[in-house]
């Protein structure tokens, strides 16, 4: 193993300011909330989960920021 270089990973911290620069657009809170009445009754739970997630994130977009 002392042949092997360390590979450099981004950390935490590293990733969430990344995900924070990207500019992506969410739908209007009503089209989410469409999705997940939709999703509740076909009883997806992941498509549950990603609208209510995305609910979320479009409502509030600094929720945990402090």
């Amino acid at each position: 193993m002392s042949g092997r270089s360390r590979i450099a990973r981004p950390t935490e911290v590293a990733a969430l300011r990344a995900a924070a620069r990207s500019g992506r657009r969410l739908p209007p809170v009503p089209a989410l909330m469409a999705a997940l009445l939709v999703a509740n009754e076909r009883r997806d739970r992941e498509g549950v989960c990603l609208a209510a997630h995305l609910v979320v994130r479009a409502s509030e977009p600094r929720v945990g920021e402090a």
